[in-house]
C-alpha cells in the first residue's frame, strides 16, 4: 500500500510538472509577437520615420534638447529601456526568490507591457516622443517578465530534460510569430482593401500584437505554480542588489564566466534583430511587404532549427552546438554586409541562414545557464542573465547607433557586429562548463 501511495505521489507530481510545462510554452507564444512584429518588424522603421517627420533641416531631432541624429533614435530608446530594466530586473528577482510570488510578478510586468504595446496605436504624426517613451517601458517590462519567466524552467525541468523543453518553448514562440506575422501581412499588403491607409494599418498591428500579448498571457499564470520563497530579508533597491547578486555570483566564478560571454554574444544575436528591419529598409530600400515576408521565413525555419538544434544537444553537448551557431552567426554577419540593395531574394536567403540558429542558440544558452544557477536564485540569477536578452541589451544598440551617426552607413553599422560574436565565442570556449554546473551545486547531466 505504501509503495502504490508512493507510486501515485510520483505520478501526480510527474503529471503537474507537464501541466506547468505546457502553461510554461504558452508565455512564448504570448509574448513573442511583440519582438516579431514590434521590435523587429514594424517598430523600427515605423518610428524612425516618425522622428523623420519631426526632424529638423539637418536631420535631427531633439529629445529633452539634446540633438539626435533620427535615424539614431529608434536605437538609442532600445538602449535607455535597458538601463531602465537594469535597475528594476534585480530588485524585481530578488522579490521573486524570497518571497515566492514570482507568478503574480509575472503577470504585473507581462500586462504593463502588452498595455504600453497597445498603447502604440495613438504613434502617428509626429509623436516620436510618445514612441520612445511606449518602446522605452513595454522593452523594460519584457525584460522583467522574460527574467521571472527563465527562471522558472529549472523548477519544471528536471536536468537532462531542460534542452529539450527549453528548444520547445523557443519553437512556440516562433510558431506565434509566424501566425501572427501572417495576418499582419495580408493586413498591411492589402490595407487598401480593409479600407486603411498604411500608417493606420501599421498602428493596428503595432496594437494588435499588445492585445495577443495580454490574451495569451492568461495561460501562463493559471499553470504555473509558486514555490516558497528564501528566508525572508530587506531587499536592496535596483542597482544596489544588482551589485549583490554579482557579489554573490563571485563565489560561482565559472557562473560568472559563462554569463559573460552569453552576455557578449547574444548582445550581437539581439541587436541584429532589432536593427535588420532599418537596414533592410534604410540601406537596401527594401518595402515593408519584403521585410514582413523575410522575418516570417526566420519565425518559419526557427521553429525547425530549435528543434534541431536541441536535439544536436543530445548528441554532442549544448556548448559544442552554441560554439557552432556563433560560428554560422558570424558568417551570415559578414554576408550581409556585402548585399546588394534593392535585391530582396538574397535578403531573404539571408533571413533563412539566421532563421535556422537563431532559436537554438537561444534556446540552447537559457537551458545551458540554468545548470549553472545556485537553487533557490533563480529570478536573482536570471536577472543578470535577462539583461541582454530579446534585444534589451545596450551596448549592441549604442554601438550601432553610434557608428551610424559616425558614418552616415548602415552598412558599417551591422557590420560593427561581428566583434560581439568574436569575442562571445572565445570567451564561451573556455568556461568548463561540468565544473561550474558541479560548483554551482546542480547534478551534471550526461551530455552537456
Amino acid at each position: 500500500m505504501g509503495t502504490e501511495t508512493v507510486r501515485t505521489g510520483a505520478s501526480d507530481e510527474v503529471a503537474g510538472l507537464r501541466r506547468e510545462q505546457r502553461g510554461w510554452y504558452f508565455y512564448d507564444w504570448a509574448c513573442s509577437v511583440y519582438s516579431t512584429s514590434v521590435l523587429t518588424v514594424f517598430l523600427g522603421p515605423y518610428l524612425t520615420s516618425v522622428a523623420d517627420h519631426a526632424a529638423d533641416a539637418d536631420g535631427y531631432v531633439h529629445p529633452l534638447g539634446v540633438p539626435v541624429r533620427a535615424g539614431s533614435f529608434f536605437a538609442y530608446s532600445v538602449s535607455l529601456s535597458v538601463i531602465l530594466a537594469v535597475v528594476v530586473m534585480p530588485l524585481v528577482g530578488s522579490v521573486a526568490d524570497r518571497t515566492g510570488r514570482k507568478k503574480r510578478l509575472l503577470g504585473a510586468a507581462a500586462y504593463t507591457g502588452a498595455a504600453a504595446t497597445t498603447g502604440m496605436f495613438f504613434l502617428d504624426g509626429d509623436r516620436y516622443l510618445l514612441g520612445g517613451l511606449l518602446l522605452i517601458v513595454a522593452n523594460a517590462a519584457q525584460s522583467v517578465a522574460l527574467m521571472l519567466y527563465n527562471s522558472y524552467l529549472p523548477q519544471i525541468a528536471p536536468p537532462e530534460e531542460r534542452d529539450t523543453v527549453s528548444s520547445r518553448g523557443w519553437a512556440f514562440g516562433y510558431a506565434s510569430g509566424s501566425l501572427v506575422l501572417i495576418a499582419n501581412l495580408v493586413l498591411y499588403s492589402a490595407h487598401d482593401s480593409f479600407g486603411l491607409s498604411e500608417t493606420e494599418a501599421v498602428r493596428i498591428c503595432l496594437a494588435g500584437a499588445g492585445l495577443w500579448w495580454g490574451l495569451f498571457t492568461l495561460v501562463p499564470l493559471r499553470r504555473l505554480r509558486d514555490r516558497g520563497g528564501r528566508e525572508a530579508g530587506a531587499t536592496a533597491p535596483g542597482l544596489r542588489q544588482l551589485a549583490a547578486t554579482v557579489r554573490d555570483m563571485r563565489r560561482h566564478p565559472l557562473t560568472l564566466s559563462f554569463l559573460l560571454a552569453y552576455l557578449v554574444y547574444n548582445d550581437g544575436i539581439q541587436t541584429v534583430i532589432s536593427q535588420a528591419s532599418v537596414y533592410g529598409s534604410e540601406e537596401l530600400g527594401l518595402g515593408q511587404s519584403t521585410l514582413i515576408g523575410a522575418v516570417l521565413l526566420v519565425q518559419v525555419l526557427a521553429v525547425a532549427g530549435a528543434l534541431t538544434m536541441g536535439r544536436l544537444a543530445r548528441t554532442y553537448g549544448a556548448k559544442r552546438t552554441i560554439l557552432g551557431s556563433l560560428v554560422a552567426w558570424t558568417l551570415t554577419l559578414a554576408a550581409g554586409y556585402f548585399l546588394p540593395a534593392g535585391a530582396p531574394v538574397w535578403f531573404f536567403v539571408l533571413a533563412g541562414g539566421i532563421g535556422l540558429v537563431l532559436g537554438g542558440s537561444q534556446a540552447l544558452s537559457r537551458s545551458l545557464f540554468s545548470h549553472l544557477v545556485p537553487p533557490g536564485k533563480e529570478a536573482e540569477y536570471f536577472a543578470a542573465y535577462e539583461m541582454s536578452d530579446r534585444g534589451m541589451s545596450w551596448l549592441g544598440p549604442l554601438l550601432f547607433g553610434i557608428t551610424f551617426q559616425l558614418s552616415g552607413s548602415y552598412r558599417s553599422a551591422i557590420i560593427s557586429l561581428v566583434v560581439f560574436f568574436v569575442i562571445g565565442f572565445a570567451l564561451l570556449a573556455r568556461v568548463p562548463v561540468r565544473r561550474a554546473i558541479g560548483e554551482a551545486g546542480n547534478p551534471v547531466p550526461q551530455k552537456i
